[in-house]
């Protein structure tokens, strides 16, 4: 008998019985139910914390410190009691912050695995005032802190246009969410290509001084800030200089708090660039050191929720074994004439695994289809208008791909066959005519 036949044939006997079938693929809809919805809300959470970490730096953003670990740099520039989690510590000299200075820059370009374009100076950005409008009298909003965008493979999701291009020779702004709309734009669409008016401040003679940006896009709302507003770095020198730098010294132009580069992740580890910087006497701190147990916690919680779905599809393969049980019980005289007229034991068998391994594509085909409705018609609900997800317009609370839901359903037909294995072997080694006499 050809695949399809006995597909066709296991379908057909199958629903012989609707309600006892419809029972046991309500065990199995349950289990595959709850687990893809786990996996879904995995697949969200942590897409969404990825988002978010490269925004903090990619996975080949590095920072770098002179002599010292970056925890013990934190300790030395914010005090103990400042760091998350750290205990109020003992001074120790030996902790105390070794500034670099642009000869350090040249030695860490040296370094093996480090990528020499990319080493620059670490600096927070500068501040502005006020952003406007680039037209006489327009109202005046605060502006915050202002940056280029850091070296590495960092991407900050953007709701329309893109991220301004830090080695730009004009001057370009992404803008940080509901600018566009504080401006009296419509949408964030409506303001690309458009020019807004930065202003800052003299700290010595309190003078403004106002600069043109061309808007090339609007940054996504997030919960890490992607160092305010982004601009090219040539601006970003400017406005620093016009309101800082000026007033410093040569010597004091030197000094450097912490670089900052991206490695070659393809030839090095995280472990390994750290081991190379350390043997040129310095310390590095990648984007898992930040936030690498968030997404651990999240992990855990989710595991454990997988656990009840996994109790379900325990359950569910009991069903199926008692279904299959049964089934074969009622069709022993059919099984006997089946062998008397010539079916082998082999077919036989192949039909009822086929039985088991349909109770659990059904199952886990409509479990997986009404939690893709759910979690789909979820995430419309919490991004819409008064949503607790409207902020937060690149986090999907559940998210499904071909890649989460196609190996839930291949395991729980595989679960089905193995619980269906039992009653398949035991219809198959029926004698013929012991079965056609059973009552």
């Amino acid at each position: 008998m050809k695949f399809f036949e006995i597909i066709r044939t296991a379908n057909h006997n199958l629903f012989r019985n609707k309600v006892r079938t419809g029972l046991t693929m309500l065990a199995i809809f349950v289990g595959s139910f709850t687990i893809i919805l786990n996996v879904a809300i995995n697949a969200g959470v942590n897409g969404f914390i990825d988002e978010q970490l490269n925004i903090v730096g990619g996975e080949d953003y590095i920072i770098i410190t002179k002599g010292v670990s970056m925890h013990d740099a934190a300790m030395s520039m914010y005090g103990s009691a400042n760091i998350e989690g750290a205990d109020v510590e003992e001074y120790r000299e030996e902790q105390n912050f070794d500034y670099m200075t642009p000869k350090d820059l040249e030695e860490i370009k040296k370094v093996e695995g480090i990528k020499p374009e990319s080493v620059s100076e670490r600096n927070t950005g500068v501040k502005l005032e006020y952003i406007r409008k680039n037209e006489t009298g327009a109202k005046r909003f605060v502006a915050g802190y202002v940056g280029a965008m850091l070296p590495g493979n960092i991407r900050v999701p953007v709701t329309a246009g893109e991220i301004a291009k830090s080695n730009a020779t004009e001057n370009i702004i992404t803008l940080m969410p509901k600018y566009a709309q504080a401006l009296g734009y419509k949408n964030d669409a409506d303001i690309i290509g458009e020019i807004v008016i930065l202003g800052a401040r003299d700290p010595m003679t309190q003078e403004f001084y106002e600069y043109e940006a061309k808007v090339v896009g609007v940054e996504a709302s997030g919960v890490i800030a992607a160092n305010g507003h982004l601009l090219n770095q040539s601006l970003v020198d400017k406005i620093s200089y016009d309101i800082n730098d000026k007033y410093i010294t040569e010597v004091g132009r030197d000094v450097i708090g912490a670089a900052q580069a991206s490695f070659d992740t393809e030839r090095f580890s995280e472990a390994e660039i750290k081991a190379n910087l350390e043997k040129a006497g310095y310390s590095g701190m990648v984007t898992s050191d930040f936030v690498g147990e968030i997404k651990s916690f999240f992990d855990v919680i989710l595991v454990v929720f997988s656990i009840f779905g996994g109790i379900a599809l325990l359950a569910a393969a009991i069903g199926i074994v008692n279904t299959l049980y049964m089934s074969v019980e009622e069709r022993t005289r059919e099984i006997g004439l089946d062998k008397a007229l010539g079916m082998s034991s082999g077919r036989v068998f192949a039909e009822f695994a086929a039985e088991a391994i349909l109770l659990g594509f059904w199952g886990s085909i409509v479990g997986v289809g009404i939690a893709m409705l759910l979690g789909n018609g979820v995430n419309q609900i919490v991004h819409a208008p008064g949503g607790f997800l409207e902020v937060f317009p690149t986090f999907e609370l559940f998210k499904f791909t071909f890649g989460n839901i196609i190996p839930i359903v291949i395991v729980v037909m595989m679960i089905a066959f193995i619980a269906g294995t039992l009653p398949a072997i035991k219809a198959a080694r029926k004698n013929p005519i012991d079965a056609l006499r059973y009552e």
